[in-house]
């Protein structure tokens, strides 16, 4: 180490007594601010936003444009906060960043994904089924708008840029969640049916299944193959092995652990807002304290992370593995969504 640092010095030494050795010295300060103001402008934009109030904030917007709440504000205001909260948060959004210090970021870019995955299912379900009567009935035009440029490219810098897509997107959100407050626009509607909410928990469900594996696999196991387990007469397309190996890359392991905690951030939101604009169909069906357990579990995946990085250790070894206790979290979540869906198909 010693020996790094003389030759480090001996290197300065030779810049600055040559020609032009004061505008180096200058040149190579000046870079050594920069990366140093980098370092403390990332760890910044690290931060990830803490948890709002979806009533307070929803209320709060509505009466500045002097309107009222109306079933579906609630579902509605919570999509147009996540988005703007990509965009907005410090840092701006971070995925698409091509110099320092968002290049060097990766906890972040890995958050919005998650969070952008739940939008992206939301808008989805919202303009398929949420805002239709019956599979015959026509798209309500913003969402239909809407709903494609949430799906635009997460990494996109150039023309157009994500941003302006997203931001175009919020356009139409804002203006469908106006058009239901409005006694004359027939045209706007939102069905708090306990059908459309159990086809939205099942596409939830589908992907916290998919994290909770994916974070189970960060120490490596090898697992039965039940991929056709439970159908007379399954098939598929190709064999495979009847026991798999899996495990999640090392290098991918933080990555997938702030995946799972921006999808659980964005989740414990919609759910909030799913609890005030479904409430008569959820205390019909008794479901109001399923779904509050719910958002219970997923609001332990936000404890602080006191850790400087995210660790890998083994089930029962001597350091922690975060991602074995945010898949703990995550699965329990997942059961109980489970759960709802059956306390939801009920008569």
């Amino acid at each position: 180490m010693r020996s790094i640092y003389r030759a480090f010095i001996d290197f300065l030494d030779r810049i600055t007594s040559s020609k032009g050795g004061v505008i180096a010295k200058v040149a190579l300060s000046l870079f050594t601010l920069y990366l140093v103001g980098a370092v403390i402008v990332g760890i910044y934009w690290s931060w990830t936003p803490d948890i709002y109030s979806v009533k307070a904030d929803t209320d709060a917007k509505l009466s500045a444009q002097n309107q009222t709440t109306v079933v579906g504000s609630y579902t509605t205001g919570t999509l147009i906060t996540l988005t703007e909260t990509l965009l907005d948060k410090q840092g701006g959004y971070l995925s698409n960043d091509r110099f320092p210090p968002g290049l060097w970021l990766d906890n972040v870019p890995n958050w919005e994904f998650g969070v952008l995955v739940q939008i992206r299912d939301l808008s989805r379900a919202m303009r398929k089924t949420l805002s239709r009567s019956q599979s015959q009935s026509t798209e309500q035009a913003d969402l239909a708008s809407a709903e494609p440029k949430l799906h635009f490219d997460n990494n996109s810098w150039l023309i157009p840029s994500t941003e302006s897509e997203y931001r175009d997107a919020l356009i139409h959100l804002k203006a469908y969640q106006l058009a239901l407050a409005k006694q004359d626009e027939s045209q706007a509607q939102f069905y708090a049916r306990a059908d459309n909410l159990k086809d939205w928990l099942g596409d939830v469900s589908t992907r916290l299944g998919s994290l909770s594996q994916r974070l189970s696999a960060s120490v490596g196991q090898r697992r039965i193959n039940t991929d056709l387990a439970g159908t007379e007469a399954a098939a598929q397309s190709t064999s495979t092995a009847a026991e798999i190996e899996i495990q999640t890359p090392w290098l991918e392991i933080d990555n997938v652990f702030y995946e799972a905690r921006g999808t659980a951030w964005a989740l414990i939101h919609i759910l909030k807002a799913v609890e005030l604009d479904f409430a008569q169909s959820l205390e019909r069906k008794n479901a109001v304290a399923s779904l509050r357990q719910i958002i219970r579990e997923l609001e332990a995946t936000q404890a602080t992370i006191w850790s400087p990085m995210i660790l890998n250790g083994t089930e029962f070894g001597l350091l922690a593995n975060h991602s074995l206790v945010m898949a703990s979290y995550i699965s329990r979540a997942n059961a109980a969504i489970i759960d709802l869906r059956d306390l939801l198909s009920q008569g």
